[in-house]
């Protein structure tokens, strides 16, 4: 059964409804999501995120013979799938990583001086009056 505990790069065997594929699992890929993990998928040849509760119970361990033949067989493919992925991973770190750098903020302009408008308005008010009062 699938435990990484034994090794950094584990090669085994995925068990599904659809048929068998050979994944790589590698403790050194960044930690996916809570409650999922990171499986390479050598039917798909690429690193596929896999709800760890369903996936864990679908997962075998190859024999010697088995497991010589799939590393042999996919670890090209392997690394550089896993070369991809953390390039790819490592951009996106790189950017949560990115500084505040927005334009400094300039001061509040100070307020215009405000135009009395009392006497303006009281000589408006009679004219106007005047005229509508007829």
């Amino acid at each position: 059964m699938y435990n990484t505990a034994k090794k950094q790069v584990w090669y085994g065997e995925l068990r599904t409804s659809k048929g068998n594929a050979i994944v790589v699992h590698d403790n050194q890929l960044p930690e996916a999501s809570p409650g999922r993990i990171y499986l390479y998928n050598t039917d798909r040849d690429t690193i596929v995120e896999y709800v760890e509760d369903i996936v864990k119970v679908n997962l075998y361990d190859l024999d010697d013979a088995a497991l010589k033949a799939a590393e042999t067989k996919f670890s090209g493919a392997w690394k550089a799938a896993r070369a991809q992925f953390m390039s790819k991973h490592q951009a996106r770190i790189d950017l949560n990583n990115v500084k505040d750098s927005g334009p400094v903020r300039k001061a509040k302009p100070e307020a215009e001086p405000e135009i009395e408008t009392d006497a303006i308005g009281a000589d408006f008010d009679e004219d106007w009056g005047d005229d509508f009062d007829d």
